[in-house]
């Protein structure tokens, strides 16, 4: 793949009756419209002042809990000149002058034990406004799994919404789970449209689960007004139902997850939401679930009113690479060949596009049914093809690595590289789709692959100008281990789990739960800490359980969104750069425009003795990332903070040009952005607001603007 910056013909195009981006100068839902596509049209802050901007106000949330947040992964809403947002390990909601960041109102929900077991913690990833011109409400999902309805001028919960204002979602699910330790949540924002609101489900980490069976992840549609139940999705279909013959052995009994944890999406013109699908239970091993497993890593349209199925589209059949959808499916209108046509783009974790036709759910470009390997892990079941995406040259439409081979590997000096074919010899390496190994102290002790668990693109997904037509996404190169251990039988029954034959197997605790909280889920011999046994240069000890809330954890998440530490030689990342990029393709031509490296090189690259005297240029960062597309630029912040020449210590906000990737402005962050950013206009000044945090730093939004 090559990095270079093209120059590129910017052709105006009037987009069809679909998505076209926040309206009004307003941000009234988490991707600035119900398709998602990031863009606002206001170009008040331009690449001639970008570098001007000035923090107008920020808002710290640490007293939002009883400890603070330093993994704030929030989108804020803008409506009629107030900030929306949820904050703080508690997961609070606040009201925000739109102009000053004075709090308005806030709302929190003390739920115990049940908010403290739960699966999915901290300040989630945002909310939703509705409105029928009268009535103004927030929506949530607390940590514990219950939806709450506020007045949205004061915060005082919708007496007349389910009961006194929540709606209990471990309650009329078609399942019996613990309404205290029941495995499921939410981190996401829930979607609402007319008077149906669509409600997803999340879960602990899967590479080492409970056991075989699971809490499973139904999606449902609750009325706006009242709170009731309107209609249940199946992801796991019961008997009679289509794509239940996908699970063998009547496995879809008791296998769980299969939930919808990132951003849906609707198309309120067709009546259609769309519903990016997770892994079943087993992350990375799917023995006790033989067959395709419908509607696993699927993209499902469903009728808005009713739950009805209209179409799927399976990404990867019979998971065993914890490839879940992770990230909203823009709805993009695009024109391919001279023909207008209603499509969806989905960034995936294995850094391919599918591009579908949104109505039909058919390819717009061919997606090819490819053998892959077949592994031999005892008692798996092995699909023998996957879906491969083509572009409108017929290549594989992919924008970043996947995969590992030895091309991948470092290469800044003969020496590095040397030292990085040794470290690789004890895993197995090959293409996209290399399946798991049982892991052995002589070798291989995994299967060793980039954009799995963490990327490719994860939660924060892509934008899409719908006037070119050109969609815009991050990625990262992030290898990750796939290695399979026996755990106790007397503690779990799967057969196998993640793990390492030298380290154990992978722990997890809740997202975000507090310091020092055990592990729920328990097999032999868990991983000791980093530096310990089985530790040392070269070897990658098995992915590490979710970030907790407390001081130093980083902008990851469990679930297989985040991933474990990167293989290194010498304190380098063992793959070559860049670590982090943004790609422009053009859904009309089917063909990527520019690809950047975003951020500057780490310190631990820029001053590693190891690279003294070579010139290192920008390599990008790794992390997670959302973008903005505004009228001319790409906005989006850097997932690390450095001591680069130019600026003090932290991380910089960024534009580039849109339409060439060039550099457009920067302004200079304390800490990395953790959320992702949106705009608005309030009394005639356009602000940019992005949620930062992490390392020692905590969650805060920033809110820029120009001076005057």
């Amino acid at each position: 793949m090559k990095w270079i910056v093209p120059s590129l013909l910017v052709v105006a195009i009037v987009p069809l009756a679909g998505q076209s981006g926040a309206r009004n100068g307003e941000w009234t839902t988490y991707g600035a419209d119900l398709g998602n596509t990031r863009y606002s049209a206001r170009d008040q802050i331009n690449a001639g002042n970008f570098s001007k901007l000035e923090i107008a106000w920020r808002f710290k949330t640490e007293s939002l809990g009883p400890r603070p947040e330093y993994q704030f992964e929030v989108t804020p809403l803008m409506v009629k000149g107030v900030v929306y947002s949820t904050a703080g390990t508690r997961r609070a909601v606040v009201a925000l002058d739109g102009t000053t960041g004075e709090l308005i109102w806030m709302h929190s929900e003390r739920e115990g034990e049940r908010g403290e077991s739960a699966p999915r913690q901290l300040s989630g990833r945002g909310l939703s406004y509705w409105t029928d011109g009268k009535d103004e409400r927030i929506l949530y999902v607390t940590p514990g799994y219950r939806l709450v309805a506020l007045d949205a001028k004061t915060g005082a919960p919708v007496q007349s919404f389910g009961t006194r204002g929540i709606v209990d979602l471990k309650q009329d699910d078609d399942q019996t789970m613990d309404l205290v330790t029941g495995e499921v949540g939410l981190h996401s924002a829930p979607v609402v449209s007319g008077n149906t609101i669509i409600i997803g489900a999340a879960h602990l980490s899967g590479g080492v689960p409970r056991g075989k069976s699971n809490v499973k992840g139904y999606v449902r549609g609750f009325d706006v007004r009242n709170g009731k139940r309107m209609w249940i999705f199946h992801t796991i279909p019961r008997p009679g139902e289509f794509g239940n013959d996908t699970w063998l052995d009547d496995s879809w009994s008791y296998t769980g997850n299969t939930g919808s944890w990132g951003q849906m999406s609707i198309d309120e013109e067709l009546g259609m939401a769309y519903l990016p699908i997770e892994a079943p239970t087993g992350d990375y091993f799917g023995g006790h679930r033989h067959g395709n497993n419908l509607f696993s890593e699927s993209l499902v349209a469903v009728d808005l009113k009713t739950g009805q199925r209209k179409w799927h589209y399976q990404t990867v059949h019979h998971g065993i690479w914890d490839h879940d959808i992770p990230c909203a499916p823009i709805l993009v209108d695009i024109t391919v060949n001279g023909k207008a046509i209603k499509a969806l783009a989905q960034p995936t974790k294995q850094a391919f596009l599918f591009v579908l036709d949104r109505v039909t759910g058919k390819p717009i470009w061919p997606i090819e049914e490819r053998p892959v390997e077949k592994g031999d892990v005892p008692s798996e079941w092995y699909a023998p093809t996957q879906p491969f995406p083509l572009d409108a040259r017929g290549r594989i439409f992919q924008y970043d690595l996947s995969g590992f081979s030895k091309d991948d590997l470092i290469d800044f000096t003969p020496e590095l590289r040397a030292e990085a074919e040794k470290a690789i010899s004890r895993y197995k390496i090959g293409p996209i789709y290399t399946p798991p190994t049982v892991s052995r102290a002589e070798g291989p002790l995994g299967t060793l692959q980039l954009a799995i668990n963490g990327g490719g693109t994860v939660w924060a997904g892509g934008s899409f100008d719908p006037e070119t037509h050109i969609f815009y996404v991050y990625s990262r190169r992030s290898p990750g281990v796939l290695g399979l251990i026996k755990p106790d039988p007397s503690k779990n029954d799967m057969n196998w789990v993640q793990g390492s034959a030298l380290t154990g197997a992978r722990a997890a605790v809740p997202m975000g739960a507090a310091p020092g909280r055990p592990p729920v889920t328990v097999a032999e011999g868990s991983a000791p800490p980093a530096g310990g046994r089985g530790a040392a240069t070269g070897a990658l000890p098995p992915a590490p359980a979710a970030p907790a809330a407390g001081r130093g954890a980083g902008a990851g998440g469990g679930g297989g969104e985040g991933g474990g530490p990167g293989l290194s030689v010498q304190g380098l990342p063992i793959v070559k750069p860049p670590y982090g990029s943004i790609s422009a393709i053009s859904l009309d031509r089917g063909e990527i425009l520019w690809q950047i490296a975003h951020g500057d090189t780490p310190d631990n690259v820029r001053n590693n003795p190891a690279l003294k005297g070579l010139e290192i240029p920008r390599t990008g960062q790794a992390g997670i990332i959302g973008t903005l597309v505004t009228k001319t630029l790409v906005v989006a912040g850097e997932a690390q903070v450095t001591s680069a020449a130019g600026h003090p210590r932290g991380a910089l906000l960024r534009a580039y040009d849109k339409a060439t990737g060039k550099d457009a402005g920067s302004v200079l962050m304390p800490a990395q952005q953790s959320g992702s950013p949106m705009t608005y206009m309030v009394n005639g000044k356009q602000y940019i607001i992005v949620a930062i945090g992490g390392g020692n730093y905590p969650g805060e939004l920033l809110a820029f603007r120009l001076p005057g």
